[in-house]
């Protein structure tokens, strides 16, 4: 499938993301419905249903099944944000997020080589565990900047990108994706796909990411959960 095309197809991506990131988690996954659905046993301990412009009945299946616990969530995956707005209102789901977006890349685009390190105090370490290859950056004991990315058929899925608040504004974020990115093209890899926060959507469009929809997270109780990489 050519790029132009999965990016037509957000239920297929979407499908993608959530077992790359269910994998970079060591999440068990199962369906509701025709829709992705992800236990996260290690922060909720409760089901995440995952879903792009479910119909309204649908939609009123999934709020019906978040609604049974305040720490489910149900993810929407739409550029019509109004509309499922409005429909969480209707069922008695809050909005706990609404700024993050599904972003995707031509991995063609991307640099294939081992980033460099212009700072001695700092240290690269790279790993593979389960499928799941990890990058993280030292500065001595303290981890500077870190992030994972996990292979699904031909798309890297990039997780959890964080660079630690007093190493911001050095690249770090920069260079992580780019380690992982390395990391990935072990694997015959021809796309990308990441959720990302709206700091993240400044780094990622500035290495060349295109944003592919909006991504909205409701629930019953007020609290919100963060499952984009950073």
């Amino acid at each position: 499938m050519s790029p132009d095309a999965m990016v037509e197809d957000i239920t297929y991506l979407l499908e993608v993301w959530v077992a790359g990131w269910a994998g970079c988690r060591g999440y068990k996954t199962r369906t509701e419905g025709r829709f992705p659905a992800a236990l996260r046993a290690d922060t909720t301990g409760e089901w995440e249903y995952f879903a792009h412009d479910p119909s309204d009945a649908e939609f009123a299946s999934l709020a019906e099944k978040t609604a049974e616990a305040p720490a489910r969530i149900l993810t929407i995956l739409t550029n019509d944000v109004p509309r499922y707005m409005t429909l969480a209102q209707q069922h008695g789901l809050n909005v706990t997020s609404a700024s993050q977006t599904m972003m995707f890349v031509d991995m063609e685009t991307q640099d294939s080589e081992d980033p460099y390190l212009s700072d001695d105090d700092l240290q690269l370490t790279r790993s593979t565990s389960d499928g799941v290859h990890h990058a993280v950056v030292h500065a001595g004991e303290d981890v500077a900047a870190s992030g994972r990315v996990c292979v699904v058929g031909h798309t890297a899925v990039f997780d959890k990108i964080v660079t630690e608040p007093r190493y911001q504004r050095r690249g770090l974020g920069s260079f992580i994706m780019k380690a992982l990115a390395a990391q990935a093209f072990e694997h015959d890899v021809e796309n990308g796909l990441l959720l990302a926060s709206l700091d993240g959507q400044k780094l990622y469009s500035h290495l060349g990411w295109e944003t592919v929809c909006h991504v909205l997270m409701l629930s019953s109780s007020n609290e919100g959960s963060d499952l984009s990489v950073g």
